[in-house]
């Protein structure tokens, strides 16, 4: 009895601390460049920039130490946003297509990223999205 006992007991303990889990989207970087590819950050051409949501809303921006932009929070939802680029150089918009993840944990991930503007060319690379502004 002693035994049953204290396997029940460990099962219990196991699986009552089983931790939830979220995967949240995988953030996403933005890189911009002139047509020489010349960073426009590190080159102080790009000196001002920001991202609204199709609401109005915000989106927090962090330039990293290699001088791209990371849009934080964005992708956590099902179905598509549209978004709006501004900066002292140029506007364009683009759109986050999101759908649940499908695993053992909730959360989300980013399905697609469409870009739509005039004189702007965008590039998919490794980790981040090369955005030409012309």
């Amino acid at each position: 009895m002693k035994k049953i006992f204290l396997f029940l007991l460990i099962t219990f303990i196991f699986t009552a601390c089983e931790k939830d889990c979220y995967n949240a989207p995988l953030p996403i970087l933005f890189k911009f460049v002139d047509s020489n590819d010349e960073n426009l950050i590190t080159n102080g051409k790009l000196t001002s920039y920001s991202v609204v949501e199709e609401n109005q809303a915000g989106v927090s921006l962090t330039k990293t130490s290699d001088d791209m932009v990371i849009l934080e929070n964005v992708g956590a939802y099902n179905g598509i946003k549209k978004y709006t680029f501004s900066s002292n150089l140029k506007s364009f918009d683009f759109s986050i297509q999101s759908s649940e993840f499908k695993g053992g944990c909730d959360g989300y991930q980013i399905n697609k990223l469409t870009f739509t503007g005039i004189g702007i060319d965008v590039t998919d690379e490794k980790g981040y999205y090369k955005i030409i502004l012309k």
